[in-house]
């Protein structure tokens, strides 16, 4: 069991041991044996995928932008019926370059998200995407009343 309370400061970035899946419209939108997760103290992990084992004909750019402290600037894609539904950091800042092109999605935007078999949940409220599974626990940030932890 990992607590998300022992995730580092900035974050850690390590290979999943799991195959990731995103699935949206009925279609297969990511599936990797490679995907990177990203640990950040009081956040479920991010599952970012490598641009070669996603379905990119399937995304359209968005017009959203965000900047993390530690990672950059994120550039937003959109699913049909789902915008916003995955971002990457294009030019991330030197201590992340192993997520440069590499494509994290929501699961609260899109229609499922899976680590092996199991079917992830998503966090409370819309900013933070995590992917929470059994072996995860919090409380995690992102929820009402969490903004300022």
């Amino acid at each position: 069991m990992e607590s998300v309370w022992d995730y580092p400061r900035p974050p850690a970035v390590e290979l999943s041991t799991r195959r990731a899946r995103v699935v949206h419209g009925g279609e297969l939108v990511a599936e990797s044996t490679r995907a990177l997760r990203v640990l950040e103290t009081s956040q479920a992990p991010g599952i970012y995928f490598p641009p070669e084992d996603v379905r990119l004909d399937l995304l359209e750019p968005h017009e959203r932008r965000t900047f993390c402290e530690w990672k950059g600037r994120a550039s937003y894609w959109s699913l049909p019926g789902a915008p916003a539904a995955a971002w990457s950091y294009p030019e991330p800042i030197p201590a992340f370059a192993a997520l440069r092109d590499h494509l994290a999605f929501y699961p609260q935007r899109v229609d499922a998200c899976l680590l092996d078999e199991e079917r992830v949940q998503a966090g409370e409220g819309g900013f933070y995407g995590g992917w929470i599974t059994a072996d995860i626990r919090g409380p995690f940030k992102g929820g009402a009343g969490t903004a300022d932890w």
